[in-house]
């Protein structure tokens, strides 16, 4: 079957006692055991429960793969899917990564005894350049926050198998309607089901989609031992995101490719960063990877900060906000917003210069967007 027809029907049949054509949210802490020598196949919502079971079938589904683990938040998912990482184990990682990615990195794993090293650029061979006889794994996040680079995930999954590491892949921005990590030799895909996948920014979450047997239980004993598991409400929220997904992500990427067109010819902006453009520098691989560009751009603007300022404070359809992937346009200065909490110098090694804006480009009307963006940077900047 095709994507969408998945996305609607796959791993959500009608309630079998009701005949509900839409999952029930079965808001239950714990089910009823028929004695004490056996149980039913749910127990205790904290290791499984039937709204749960939906979404992680649906998940594993639309990535391709065989096991989909859902979680609190995507940073949640971020946790569970380096629980296969040991303390002396060691992580090549994107240069240009989420912030909160990061933040586990090298908050939490570091002290553990698991080190990371960023790869000075996203091509195959600054990746390789940094695997040690430790490496155990290589993150990526393609396209990247804020930059909007890509890595090369077969090159990458290919040089994995043969010299023993994994790779997982943060498949937020893309999401599986236009990018399947594992189809393309990727070991772990990771989501913040929170974006794209729910679509209208009213829910907070995250999953881990793997083919993997062996990882996929030691993923799964962790979040049945940590517990930082979606809410059944939260699941019905994200199942029903994903039956628009298509379309949604269609849109998205029209609309996107048509303001990062625009933007590229206008005198007030520096450089637009969006892989659809013939002018990205991995135009190329996000054709031979991606099927399609998707709906987040990052723009550099001549003035600097003021002008950032500028534009944000005169924008009336793009709202100022963190988060991305929801059915209204929002604007965001990494700098300032995404990336607040890293360190001036940090901020320069990873090229996030001041004067980047980063947009999430909605499903409103794209001469309406346009002319929001137009008009709020046509607008003096104030120093």
């Amino acid at each position: 079957m095709q994507f969408e027809t998945i996305a609607i029907h796959d791993g959500q049949a009608p309630d079998p006692h009701t005949g509900s054509v839409t999952v029930p949210v079965y808001q239950t802490s714990t089910f009823e055991r028929e004695d004490l020598e056996h149980h039913r196949d749910f127990f205790y919502s904290r290791i499984g429960n039937p709204t749960r079971k939906a979404l992680e079938s649906t998940l594993a589904l639309l990535e391709n793969g065989r096991f989909g683990l859902a979680f609190a938040s995507g940073v949640a998912a971020t946790m569970a899917a380096l629980q296969v990482l040991k303390p002396g184990d060691h992580v090549v990682a994107s240069n240009d990564i989420y912030g909160g990615s990061y933040r586990i990195f090298e908050q939490l794993l570091r002290p553990w005894g698991v080190t990371t090293t960023y790869a000075e650029n996203e091509t195959t061979e600054s990746y390789a350049a940094c695997i040690t006889p430790e490496t155990k794994l290589i993150w990526l996040e393609t396209p990247s926050n804020p930059l909007l680079q890509l890595s090369d995930i077969t090159a990458l999954s290919e040089l994995g198998k043969r010299q023993g590491f994994l790779v997982a892949v943060d498949n937020t921005f893309a999401s599986p309607y236009f990018q399947r990590p594992l189809d393309l030799g990727a070991d772990i895909v990771v989501h913040s089901t929170t974006k794209y996948l729910g679509g209208h920014s009213d829910v907070i979450g995250g999953a881990v989609i793997t083919s993997n047997p062996a990882l996929h239980t030691i993923i799964k004993n962790y979040q049945a031992a940590a517990g930082a598991i979606p809410a059944p409400w939260d699941c019905w929220l994200i199942l029903r995101g994903l039956k628009t997904l298509k379309i949604r992500m269609k849109e998205h990427e029209a609309n996107a490719l048509h303001l990062a067109g625009v933007l590229e010819q206008h005198p007030a902006v520096e450089r637009v960063f969006y892989p659809g453009l013939p002018s990205h520098p991995q135009h190329e691989l996000a054709k031979q990877q991606m099927s399609g560009f998707g709906g987040m751009l990052t723009i550099a603007l001549k003035g600097g900060l003021p002008a950032v300022k500028t534009l944000t404070a005169n924008l009336k359809l793009f709202i100022l906000a963190d988060s991305l992937g929801g059915v209204e346009s929002l604007i965001a200065s990494p700098p300032k917003m995404t990336l607040g909490a890293l360190s001036p110098e940090e901020r320069r090694r990873r090229r996030c210069t001041d004067n980047l804006v980063r947009l999430s480009v909605g499903l409103e009307n794209a001469a309406d967007l346009e002319a929001d963006l137009l008009n709020a940077l046509d607008i003096p900047i104030s120093i």
